[in-house]
């Protein structure tokens, strides 16, 4: 069932790698920070490829983070070498880069869709008041967000991503393309279903239906706009397979399963 689903171009919203030669460090110390993570891949674009042609997935947006304002020019250079129609980039600003409005600049001028940033590694609250005018150039210059969102399991848990700022950002911009990740939020799906849940954000589902049951997950799909649900991995820390199944396992309505795996993606990436 699921190689028939993916051959018509299923897209994975969250994955990602690094540069070859940084690759074996990068993992060993993000593992190191993660108690009880695994590695499914290398954290190479290579295993990604084969793990992506393995399992039927046509695209991945590979989330790249800047954790210093340093990391933005190799981050940037490497994702314009690297990019190709099956492997859609997405580099990364961090919040006290005080160069961030030319950073942008030059992500929309090199054709990037997008950016990806995390609360937790860039040391920052998603609602405060230094992100606000970066979330208005981002949405005048068209450029998604991804965020990560809720919880992470390597930092103690606070409210710096929490679905009440979530509320707050995508209220206060309307226009920018603001992707919740993780369901919304991780770990914390009750407060999901109860204030996110039916409002038009969009919310990849990558590492969540690892936690979640079924009905779980069912409950707040089926809750949300249909439109608004992208299908993620967060591969290399889940297994792209694992996740397709877990996806298929909730017999969602075809037609949702489908803009689910490739149509939500296709538009909000301008590939229709």
């Amino acid at each position: 069932m699921i190689v028939n689903m993916t051959k018509n171009g299923t897209i994975d919203f969250h994955a990602h790698a690094f540069p070859d030669e940084l690759a074996p460090r990068a993992m060993k110390k993000l593992l190191s920070e993660a108690p009880g993570v695994n590695a499914f891949l290398d954290g190479t674009i290579k295993a990604l490829s084969e793990s992506m042609e393995r399992n039927g997935i046509s695209r991945s947006v590979i989330c790249c983070i800047a954790t210093t304002p340093e990391q933005f020019t190799p981050i940037f250079n490497w994702c314009k070498k690297t990019q190709t129609n099956k492997v859609i980039m997405f580099p990364s600003i961090h919040p006290a880069d005080t160069e961030w409005k030319e950073r942008i600049a030059l992500i929309k001028e090199a054709g990037f869709k997008g950016i990806k940033m995390h609360p937790y590694y860039q040391d920052y609250f998603l609602d405060e008041d230094r992100m606000l005018p970066i979330y208005k150039e981002l949405e005048r210059n068209d450029l998604m967000v991804v965020a990560h969102t809720g919880y992470d399991i390597s930092f103690v848990r606070d409210d710096r991503a929490d679905c009440r700022r979530i509320l707050k950002v995508t209220e206060m911009f309307p226009r920018l393309k603001f992707v919740a990740t993780h369901l919304g939020a991780w770990q914390q799906w009750e407060e999901v279903a109860q204030e996110l849940a039916g409002r038009h954000i969009y919310m990849e589902l990558s590492w969540s239906l690892e936690y979640l049951t079924p009905e779980q997950a069912r409950r707040i799909i089926l809750a949300h706009p249909a439109d608004c649900v992208l299908f993620g991995t967060d591969s290399p820390w889940t297994d792209q397979g694992k996740t397709l199944s877990l996806l298929k396992n909730l017999k969602l309505p075809q037609k949702l399963e489908r803009k689910v795996l490739r149509d939500n993606a296709m538009t909000l990436l301008g590939l229709l």
